[in-house]
């Protein structure tokens, strides 16, 4: 099934929809390497935001991998991007990332989530479309009354959505 733009099968996983994000993202970086022999750290910048990212970020919120496997796939997209750039191709993917002032993938879609977090809780989005965030009563936090609600799962399928991954 399709929905939005994003695939899922009948268990609620996104296992394919994944697979097929990061193949188009290789491939996305398969054509840059092929036209842009000499990369400079500008163009990697530029290239990479505008068409590697995009292709695996588009509704992160939604499918965000919880597989290890999964994370891994698709840290390593970036990891190979950072190659394409010559002058920094002898350094480990942390130093290069730091040099590039890039975050991880992974750090950007905790930063995604947590936006979307902060829109829903300060009445941002329409009130019908935005999930009911449920907010712990009993907690004493210091400073703010925007603590969530922990739930508890019998199974894996509910314990990763968005509303309670957080």
């Amino acid at each position: 099934m399709v929905d939005f733009g994003v695939r899922f099968d009948s268990n609620l996983t996104f296992r394919d929809y994944v697979s097929a994000k990061i193949n188009k993202a290789y491939s996305v970086l398969g054509i840059i390497e092929r036209n842009f022999i000499y990369m400079d750290e500008d163009t990697f910048i530029l290239l990479s935001k505008s068409m590697v990212r995009p292709r695996v970020e588009f509704a992160s919120s939604v499918w965000c991998p919880n597989k290890i496997d999964d994370l891994k796939e698709i840290e390593k997209i970036q990891k190979k991007a950072t190659k394409l750039v010559i002058k920094l191709k002898n350094k480990s993917y942390i130093d290069t990332i730091i040099h590039l002032n890039l975050p991880t993938l992974k750090y950007r879609r905790l930063r995604g989530d947590m936006i979307e977090v902060f829109k829903i809780t300060h009445n941002i989005y329409d009130t019908p479309v935005a999930p009911d965030l449920i907010f712990n009563e009993r907690a004493n936090t210091r400073g703010n009354h925007y603590k969530l609600q922990n739930h508890s799962f019998h199974c894996d399928l509910r314990k990763h959505y968005f509303r309670h991954a957080l």
